[in-house]
């Protein structure tokens, strides 16, 4: 008997030894324990508030304008992640092909070298969205004979240059913080998943969470391309989801610049281009 209880001792010993150690490695990574739990959360509040956009529309909804509405937001989203994704692992690219002090020492204006990202980052994004609309829409047969995709392509030209913005913005999140920068560019996407009505109107967001939509180009965007797909508006009739997303754009690009390089010298003062932990 003595043997067994030293043998489950041993025992209970290295299972409490394996708990400790992944209890570390939580409060070691708590930064991607936190920007996985508000992804999560944003993708719970985005299922919840879509019900709540049913209930707001009595429950009887138009199933091809219900469906077509959910597609926009959804390519439209990809759309956004796909620039943001560009730009912000912008830096992170560059650290893992082992080449970022050579990128950061060229001599090339770093405005050219963001926007350049942010121009190919759009170039790319709207032709993968554009296929993606299409093969998606092909599945549910919809009637778009009324849509008016140039003045959606206007909207989303517009809303870009917002995006490119805050993707400058974001894109500094790994140069001052290796560790946790990539973390908090998720978090960032997922804050917009939610306020910017994606997939449902943000009518039926709480008042503060509808106040923060505003600031949002996404909101304007996702607004705009619907109106112009699904009512054939044209660009006049959208023109008050396009001056807003001109306003943020005159402000988030310089914005994004001034605060990446800032991010840029910081990082080169404390040395922190080539780490990658």
């Amino acid at each position: 008997m003595r043997g067994a209880a030293a043998t489950l001792r041993h025992e209970l010993i290295g299972l409490s030894g394996v708990l400790e150690r992944n209890a570390y490695l939580v409060k070691r990574y708590v930064w991607w324990e936190l920007a996985f739990f508000v992804w999560s959360l944003a993708n719970t509040l985005t299922i919840v508030f879509i019900a709540k956009g049913i209930h707001a529309a009595g429950g009887k909804l138009d199933v091809d304008r219900a469906t077509t509405t959910l597609l926009i937001g959804a390519v439209i989203w990809s759309y956004l992640g796909v620039v943001f994704e560009i730009l912000t692992e912008t830096v992170a690219w560059e650290r893992w092909e082992g080449t970022i002090e050579y990128t950061f020492m060229a001599p090339l204006a770093r405005p050219i070298h963001l926007i350049g990202m942010g121009f190919f980052a759009v170039i790319y994004g709207v032709l993968r969205t554009a296929v993606l609309f299409a093969v998606i829409a092909s599945f549910f047969s919809l009637s778009l004979g009324g849509a008016n995709f140039v003045a959606a392509l206007i909207v989303l030209a517009v809303a870009s240059v917002s995006f490119i913005g805050i993707g400058m913005m974001t894109a500094v999140l790994p140069l001052i913080s290796p560790e946790k920068g990539m973390q908090m560019g998720f978090i960032a996407q997922g804050i917009l998943l939610v306020i910017s009505g994606v997939y449902y109107s943000v009518s039926v967001l709480p008042q503060w969470m509808q106040w923060l939509s505003t600031i949002s180009p996404a909101t304007y965007a996702l607004r705009g391309i619907r109106h112009a797909i699904l009512d054939g508006y044209g660009v006049g009739a959208v023109w008050s989801d396009i001056w807003p997303l001109i306003v943020i754009g005159a402000v988030s690009i310089p914005a994004g610049l001034w605060i990446f390089g800032v991010g840029e010298r910081h990082a080169k003062r404390h040395g922190k281009l080539k780490r990658s932990g």
